[in-house]
């Protein structure tokens, strides 16, 4: 059964740093290409960023590009995005997902930016 736990979440002020990560397990996460998706209070699933199985093909959606980091670790089994000058339209639970519209994802981690 795949499964992917998020962590790293948390509260942050604007202009804050964080760090998550997913640990995979229940499938060969070397060759599965990963992905970040969040969901905002109201608002549906949004895809954020991309990342191929050897971790040189990336893609980040226009509303982080330049702000957030993908990557992933092959031997841990782990994805992880690093979140740098977050802003407050930046809160949402993030989830790691097999698939870029979020499907098989995790339970997700709530990271809320406010001062």
């Amino acid at each position: 059964e795949d499964q992917m736990v998020e962590s790293g979440g948390g509260l942050v002020q604007p202009g804050g740093s964080l760090r998550l990560s997913c640990a995979a397990s229940g499938f060969t996460f070397s060759r599965q290409p990963m992905h970040w998706v969040r969901q905002a209070p109201g608002k549906g699933l949004e895809w954020i960023s991309s990342i191929s199985t050897n971790g040189i093909v990336i893609r980040y959606a226009d509303s982080v590009k330049g702000r957030f980091t993908i990557s992933r670790d092959n031997a841990k089994n782990t994805l992880y995005l690093q979140l740098n000058s977050l802003k407050t339209e930046d809160t949402a639970i993030y989830y790691c997902a097999k698939d870029p519209t979020g499907g098989s994802r995790g339970q997700g981690t709530q990271v809320t930016v406010s001062s």
